[in-house]
């Protein structure tokens, strides 16, 4: 199975929100990355709305046509938005107002019964639920606890590796924690900090089924394009 590549629009918006104007548009960049060939559009609505707004995520699942994953905290407010718009599945993320992005995967360990709770109200509802976590078997098998259906691989650690020793250890992380996963009857897809020229690896990990990936395309399209910058991640992703 080839695996696949969700397109993350979040700094399309961010670029719209540095101005509060009405352009560049998320929904119009989403429409240009399928027709580029992405296989997804990711959005992450947080709780302070710096970039992707409400309206943005209820125009997306009437727009996309390949599946829309809205990444979001396990939080009463999100829940309810994710419910009533129901993408075609969801990833939990860790949320802290300060963040500059996403630091870190889910602690599902220590919040299982209420991740449990989160994820069987939206499963309930037909929409799948990834978990964002470090590839610690610890966090897998809370994952398994709390019956997700999948868990997206936090990168970051080997996207941020400072020579090739390091990085070829956290890729060994990334390696045992999908094999470990998809042994314990989760799907596995990764994420976070992964470049055109870190990809390909991590796409050659056994068993892995997409990448979410958002800045490193968003920064090469303002320079060549959307159309080209979505064709040449997928080409990165083959090794190509």
């Amino acid at each position: 199975m080839e695996i696949t590549l969700g397109v993350n629009i979040d700094h399309v918006a961010t670029i719209r929100q540095a101005r509060r104007t009405v352009e560049p548009d998320p929904v119009q960049a989403a429409v240009l990355a399928e027709l580029a060939g992405a296989d997804g559009i990711t959005v992450h609505l947080r709780e302070d709305r710096r970039h992707i707004q409400d309206r943005d995520v209820r125009l997306l699942r009437q727009t996309v046509r390949t599946h829309l994953n809205l990444e979001m905290a396990a939080t009463k407010e999100m829940v309810a938005i994710a419910l009533e718009i129901k993408p075609n599945y969801v990833t939990l993320v860790p949320e802290r107002r300060e963040e500059v992005t996403t630091e870190g995967g889910l602690n599902v360990a220590a919040q299982e019964r209420h991740l449990a709770e989160v994820t069987d109200a939206l499963q309930s509802a037909g929409i799948p639920v990834s978990l964002f976590i470090d590839a610690d078997p610890a966090q897998i098998e809370a994952s398994v606890k709390v019956k997700a259906q999948f868990i997206e691989l936090h990168t970051g650690r080997y996207a941020e590796a400072p020579n090739a020793t390091l990085q070829q250890k956290e890729l060994a992380v990334l390696t045992q924690g999908c094999e470990l996963a998809r042994a314990s009857g989760l799907r596995v897809n990764a994420g976070h900090g992964l470049t055109y020229w870190n990809v390909h690896p991590i796409a050659c990990i056994p068993g892995m089924e997409e990448l979410n990936i958002g800045h490193t395309i968003i920064s090469r399209a303002v320079l060549v394009g959307f159309d080209r910058a979505v064709r040449e991640m997928k080409q990165a992703i083959r090794g190509l």
